[in-house]
C-alpha cells in the first residue's frame, strides 16, 4: 500500500517507520522517531552508484541484489522485530523502499510505502516554513533570562518554539559550551518542522530573538524572514544581575574551552578588552570576565534593537529572579 505525505503523517503515530537509506544519508537528516535499516550501506550505495554511471541501470540493479543478498535474512529479522506492520521510505519513494517492502512482504510483514519518500517530507517542511505564524519575539541583552522566560511560558500553557534547544546551542560564541553536539542544519530544519506541526497557528507563539545562524546551524530563510517582521517584546535586566546569571551559567565551563571560544571574537572585542578578559579568566574571576565581554555583546544588542524599533511592542523591566511576574505580564499582552 502506498501513502501520500499527509497519510504518512497521520499513520506514523500508530506504526513503526523504517528509513532504508544508508547510514550516511540518515545522519545528515532524518524524520524524528524512525528506525534506520539501510538496504544498502554507505560503501554498497557508492558501489551501486559507480556501476549505474559506468555500466547502466540494469547492471547497477544486479550489483545491488548481489550486495544485499548475504544480508537479506538479517534485514528481514530486524524489520520483523518492529512489528507485523510497518511504514517504509527511502529518498524518493523508489526502488530501495519498493524492494525492501517486497523482501519483508514475502516474510508476511505488512508494509506501507511513502510516495515521494523522504524528499516529500522535506518538501512539505520547506512549504511549511513559508506559512504565516502568529509569532511574538522575546528580545533582551545577553544574560536577561530569555530562555528561562520562554520555558516558564511553556509551563503556563503558552505555545513556544525553543530554537536553542533544537539547535543544541545558546546562540553566542560561547553557546556550544557544556552542550551536546549540534545537529546538522538539515536535521535542525526537520526538528523545527515537527514543532510547527504540533502548534495551533491561530494562537500566539513565543520565540526567542536569534540570529540567522545558531552556532553551526542555520534557520530556514523564509522562517527567519518571518521572525524579522514579527512584534518584539524587550526584557530589561540590570547589568549586575546579568553578570551574576551568566557567571552561574558559564562558571562550570572548562577554562581553556571558554578561552578558545573567546578568541573567536578577539577583533570585535578589541585587543585591549580581549587581553583584560583573558587575564581575568586565567585568574579565575569569571564575573569580571563576563563584565568585560558584555561591553561587546551589549553594544551589538543595542545596534540590533535600533533596527527593530518599529516592531517593538513593549518593554518590561525584570529583576532577573522570580519569573512568574514577568511571565504573567507577557501572557496578559
Amino acid at each position: 500500500m502506498r501513502l501520500d505525505i499527509q497519510e504518512f503523517l497521520s499513520l506514523r503515530h500508530r506504526l513503526p517507520v523504517v528509513d532504508v537509506r544508508s547510514e550516511g544519508e540518515f545522519r545528515k537528516g532524518h524524520i524524528s522517531g524512525v528506525c534506520n535499516i539501510p538496504l544498502l550501506n554507505n560503501d554498497e550505495r557508492r558501489e551501486v552508484g559507480i556501476d549505474y554511471k559506468q555500466k547502466g541501470q540494469a547492471e547497477a540493479i544486479r550489483t545491488g541484489f548481489r550486495l544485499v543478498g548475504p544480508r537479506l535474512a538479517a534485514l528481514v529479522d530486524e524489520s520483523h522485530r518492529l512489528g507485523d506492520e510497518i511504514i517504509v521510505h527511502c529518498w524518493r519513494g523508489g526502488m530501495r523502499s519498493a524492494n525492501f517492502c517486497g523482501f519483508v512482504g514475502m516474510a508476511r510483514q505488512r508494509t506501507h510505502q511513502l510516495t515521494g519518500g523522504y524528499k516529500a517530507y522535506r518538501t512539505l517542511a520547506h512549504e511549511t516554513f513559508h506559512q504565516p505564524l502568529n509569532l511574538m519575539v522575546i528580545g533582551g541583552c545577553t544574560g536577561s533570562g530569555k530562555s528561562d522566560i520562554l520555558h516558564a511560558l511553556a509551563d503556563r500553557g503558552e505555545q513556544v518554539i525553543d530554537l536553542e534547544r533544537l539547535a543544541s546551542h545558546k546562540g553566542s560564541v560561547f553557546g556550544g559550551l557544556m552542550m551536546p553536539p549540534q545537529p546538522t542544519t538539515e536535521q535542525f530544519e526537520n526538528d523545527l518542522f515537527e514543532v510547527l506541526l504540533s502548534l495551533d497557528r491561530s494562537r500566539r507563539i513565543w520565540i526567542e530573538d536569534e540570529s540567522h545562524g545558531i552556532g553551526h546551524v542555520f534557520l530556514p530563510e523564509s522562517f527567519f524572514q518571518q521572525m524579522n517582521t514579527c512584534p518584539v517584546v524587550e526584557i530589561v535586566v540590570n547589568k549586575e544581575t546579568r553578570i551574576e546569571r551568566l557567571t552561574q551559567e558559564y562558571g562550570p565551563a572548562d577554562r581553556n574551552d571558554f578561552l578558545t571560544a573567546m578568541t573567536r571574537i578577539t577583533r570585535k572585542l578589541g585587543g585591549q578588552h580581549f587581553n583584560a578578559a583573558r587575564d581575568k579568566l586565567m585568574a579565575g574571576d569569571m564575573a569580571a570576565t563576563i563584565d568585560i565581554l558584555l561591553t561587546y555583546y551589549d553594544k551589538a544588542y543595542q545596534m540590533g534593537l535600533a533596527k527593530k524599533q518599529n516592531r517593538l511592542k513593549q518593554t518590561f523591566e525584570w529583576d532577573g529572579d522570580d519569573v512568574n511576574p514577568i511571565v504573567g505580564d507577557l501572557i496578559a499582552l
